[in-house]
């Protein structure tokens, strides 16, 4: 089977020079905290202390765009990859099935900043020491599966593994933030933060655009019917 070998320097060049200079620079900061201002993360993932990720399929693939829309650009459907449809259209609901063709379609990845994170997520967190192929897909889909129920990869347990100060998700205007409330009623010490990201009812001409301004009245109380209240109802959000 083929090794998933990573240098330790694999982010600090590629000639010896360009190591030696971002070496020093990297050791000074590698472990100060982490501020994380842009994450597409759920909220929901740290309001329930309880929270697990389920399978690596639900983990790393079916919420990731930018693995199944890179599949999707090389003939791969996105039904098979799991992808929720808007129309009812029926989706692969076997993750078994779903890492495998992952798996044997990584090599599409070589060369990519989505392969470069993949590969250092496998090593780094999930200890995969082979390379990720339609071979090896089930023992490394088991490897990460029995990952996932450890009690330290629960969401709250890898923010304090990760050494996070801070992560902003990223929130839609009309998102009622109840997540966001549940963490700050509990005692758990993490700082998950909102951003205001109101893609949905600026985006004119987005499919569901009328329907998302009607949420975002509801939401804010404001009697949306011209420029000025609806400008009014963004600014109460």
């Amino acid at each position: 089977m083929p090794d998933l070998n990573l240098s330790k320097t694999r982010f600090l060049g590629s000639t010896k020079p360009q190591i030696d200079t971002a070496l020093p620079i990297y050791q000074k900061i590698a472990n100060l905290p982490l501020i994380c201002p842009h994450g597409h993360v759920n909220p929901q993932l740290f309001s329930d202390p309880d929270y697990q990720f389920g399978s690596p399929a639900e983990l790393l693939i079916i919420p990731d765009h930018y693995i199944f829309r890179m599949l999707y650009s090389q003939g791969v459907s996105l039904e098979a990859l799991g992808v929720p449809s808007q129309d009812g259209t029926n989706v692969e609901s076997d993750h078994r099935k779903i890492w495998q063709t992952f798996a044997e379609h990584a090599y599409l990845f070589q060369g990519t900043p989505t392969g470069v994170w993949l590969n250092d997520e496998l090593y780094t967190l999930f200890g995969i020491r082979e390379k990720l192929t339609g071979e090896s897909a089930q023992r490394i889909y088991d490897q990460i599966s029995m990952k996932l129920l450890e009690p330290e990869f629960s969401p709250r347990q890898l923010y304090a593994r990760f050494n996070i100060e801070v992560l902003c998700t990223t929130d839609a205007a009309t998102d009622t933030l109840e997540h966001h409330q549940t963490i700050r009623d509990s005692d758990w010490p993490g700082r998950i933060m909102p951003t205001f990201r109101p893609d949905a009812v600026v985006n004119i001409d987005q499919a569901g655009w009328r329907e998302a301004i009607d949420t975002l009245a509801e939401v804010s109380g404001q009697d949306i019917h011209d420029y000025a209240s609806y400008v009014t109802a963004l600014e109460q959000r």
